[in-house]
């Protein structure tokens, strides 16, 4: 848990599939069209239950354990979300992923419902029209959730940022299957990745 690594400059990340030689997996047009709108409006009628995806790249390739790469939809292993589950779930809630021709409920949406007000905005990058997504994030420390393992904030609810701490659990897990982008950290010597959002 977080109080492991208290004594640790605190950070945040975005995740996402490293290019690796394995499978990422696409959620099926009307599945990511529910996932959108439930970020947008955080309304409890809107939030997925059940979502449908399918594997892309060559099937020779192994499948990845994080094989999702849009910001806001987090996709895990079965097998992940258990080791991790008492961490994650303080922040968020899982909901099966259906993919053709596989065993059901092996991969799960994460879905983070903590939207935390702790950006500064004076020091921040102006959030873009239309997603809000913000290129260079300053955290006030004050209001950082820094115990919960991810969170979203009101000016981008489309993205999901991860503390240091559990990003280190998951690296610890997944190894190179994960890129880690630094957006912010305490520690000035630290350099954020210059479009933590993009490809």
């Amino acid at each position: 848990m977080m109080s492991e690594a208290s004594l640790k400059p605190r950070s945040v990340y975005r995740l996402l599939p490293s290019m690796g030689e394995f499978r990422l997996l696409m959620l099926e047009g009307s599945s990511l069209r529910k996932v959108i709108r439930w970020l947008r409006t955080d309304s409890p009628e809107d939030l997925p239950t059940v979502l449908n995806a399918e594997w892309g790249g060559d099937p020779k390739d192994r499948k990845g354990e994080f094989p999702s790469g849009y910001p806001g939809a987090p996709v895990m292993s079965r097998r992940i979300a258990d080791l991790l589950r008492d961490d994650l779930l303080a922040a968020g809630s899982f909901f099966p992923v259906h993919i053709a021709d596989s065993e059901a409920d092996e991969y799960v949406l994460y879905t983070v419902e903590q939207v935390i007000d702790c950006v500064d905005l004076r020091r921040s990058s102006k959030p873009k029209k239309g997603n809000g997504e913000i290129k260079k994030a300053v955290f006030r420390t004050d209001a950082l959730p820094a115990d919960l393992p991810a969170f979203r904030v009101p000016e981008f609810r489309g993205g999901v940022y991860w503390n240091g701490w559990a990003v280190d659990r998951l690296t610890e897990l997944l190894g190179s299957d994960l890129e880690a982008r630094l957006v912010w950290s305490e520690d000035p010597s630290h350099t954020p990745h210059p479009n933590p959002w993009g490809f």
